[in-house]
């Protein structure tokens, strides 16, 4: 079984910065390149139970807008009973 995470994922579309939280089992530059393009509505979302799609690539993003991409794992939550 896989550990899910939630990740942030910073980029800029056509200039404007933006950012969103997503929760996946692994995350590295091109998952996060795919994702941001999701997000900006480049890429269709992928559907579960359904083949892979093919992941936008950094050229590809660039080229339509999507620059600047940084990503990172949130801190886990900790929830302390006061």
């Amino acid at each position: 079984m896989s550990k899910i995470s939630s990740w942030i994922v910073e980029y800029k579309c056509h200039g404007v910065p933006t950012s969103f939280v997503i929760r996946t089992g692994e995350m590295s530059n091109a998952h996060a390149w795919h994702w941001a393009c999701c997000d900006a509505g480049i890429a269709p979302l992928p559907k579960p139970g359904k083949s892979p799609l093919k992941r936008i690539s950094k050229p590809m993003a660039e080229r339509f807008g999507v620059t600047a991409i940084l990503w990172r794992e949130l801190d886990p939550l900790v929830w302390d009973e006061v």
